[in-house]
């Protein structure tokens, strides 16, 4: 597969940050109204899948975790040995209307527990890590020639790849004054490439652009909006520039602005197709069965997160019906609680699928057990659905991608793996 090498030019930079915060300088297509949306969110640092989606049904469960299958209150249920963690509410809501799927034991096939690894695997679609820089969503919307957006200041590796792509990200900066804008006219209007530039960025202000969000009181500003190119010339650790290999614990008011951003990008007539959200902080090696720990605030705000962006999405008619949001993470943790109340890094975990599309109101799992025989190496939950499969559905299924160019282009060496039946037929 052949790869066009996109950058941002200093003229475009330039124009751009002149109108921050502003947010686009792609040239690709925008996707059909009534196209199908593909939202990814990123779990970076590994989420604890049986501390999300806990198996009190299971034999083994209690004595396997320990104070970890203890919870403030009590887990909410789902279909069979199956419950939620009582802090994802508004998740379990969604799984009582049919929205919301839930894959369990589930991971890539690499098993060595390395963030950086195991991260590069799940954005670039590859066998092996750095075998591929580009991502497997980036290079499926050069394909179809759709958008692609990214809700961070920086474009991730799953994203990168032949397609222009945008990303945004909320400014606390001012608006700038009009005296300002007419001197930059003035100043570019001999050079083509920032005359250009900046010309697309008034217009697409003009159009109702969503603008920045006022900070939280006491938070730090988060970096201007800026646009960026797919870069197909960066390695694949690049992306970990982006984002810290664990992830930094998110921000509660920013993630769920986030997710309302996107939800408008996504319901514009010339928005993208796919956007790509991250949440870090998920690296649970101390202090993670605690009421106010780190596992149970951060399934908080993935909670709110996700009921934002299916209430941003619903706000538009017919969005949440074609729309499917994915939900993963690079590996899970082991079953046995760590000696600082933790968990350390494993190999199967859970993974969410939500939206209008999904058959929902169930768990899809080859349940492998708990008990110590059942254990990968003895220790992490076996994986016995591949991750990729959940790839696979969005692409084809989805996004009708022919199964041909997916093993090819995008998910190389998947032919082998079973289909898995989550959206409405």
């Amino acid at each position: 597969m052949s790869r066009t090498r996109h950058t941002i030019g200093r003229r475009q930079l330039l124009a751009a940050t002149a109108l921050s915060p502003l947010a686009s300088l792609s040239l690709a297509g925008p996707a059909r109204a009534d196209a199908p949306r593909l939202v990814l969110v990123i779990l970076r640092g590994g989420l604890d899948g049986l501390g999300a989606v806990p198996v009190p049904g299971d034999p083994a469960f209690e004595a396997a975790r320990g104070s970890l299958a203890q919870f403030a209150e009590p887990a909410r249920p789902l279909e069979g040995p199956y419950a939620l963690h009582p802090s994802l509410a508004r998740v379990h809501a969604m799984y009582g209307r049919g929205e919301l799927a839930v894959v369990h034991a589930t991971g890539l096939p690499y098993k060595e527990r390395s963030h950086f690894e195991a991260q590069q695997l799940l954005e670039s679609g590859g066998q092996r890590p750095y075998e591929l820089a580009t991502g497997w969503l980036g290079r499926a919307l050069a394909g179809t020639r759709s958008k692609g957006l990214a809700l961070q200041a920086a474009v991730p590796l799953v994203l990168r790849g032949p397609a222009e792509v945008d990303s945004w990200a909320p400014s606390t900066l001012p608006d700038p004054a009009p005296d300002l804008l007419a001197r930059l006219e003035r100043l570019y209007d001999a050079d083509p490439g920032l005359a250009q530039a900046l010309a697309r960025a008034r217009g697409l202000r003009a159009a109702g652009m969503p603008t920045a969000a006022p900070a939280a009181p006491g938070a730090t500003p988060s970096p201007a909006a800026m646009p960026l190119a797919a870069d197909t010339g960066m390695a694949g650790a690049s992306s970990m520039m982006a984002a810290p290999m664990a992830g930094a614990a998110p921000r509660p008011a920013l993630a769920v602005t986030l997710a309302e951003r996107a939800a408008q990008f996504l319901a514009r007539p010339d928005g993208p197709q796919a956007a790509v959200l991250e949440i870090g902080g998920w690296d649970t090696h101390a202090g993670q069965a605690a009421p106010q720990g780190p596992l149970a605030n951060n399934l908080r705000v993935l909670d709110n997160t996700l009921a934002a962006l299916r209430d941003g999405l619903m706000a538009s008619p017919g969005l949440w019906q074609r729309s499917l949001v994915r939900v993963v993470t690079e590996f899970g943790r082991q079953v046995a609680i760590n000696g600082t109340q933790g968990t350390d890094h494993g190999s199967g975990g859970a993974a969410f699928a939500l939206g209008g599309t999904v058959h929902g109101g169930r768990v899809l799992a080859d349940w492998p057990g708990l008990a110590p025989k059942d254990r990968f190496e003895g220790r992490d939950l076996r994986v016995t659905t591949d991750l990729r499969a959940l790839f696979r559905v969005a692409l084809q299924d989805h996004l009708q991608i022919a199964p041909a160019t997916i093993e090819r282009d995008l998910l190389p060496g998947s032919a082998g793996i079973a289909a898995l039946p989550l959206l409405r037929g």
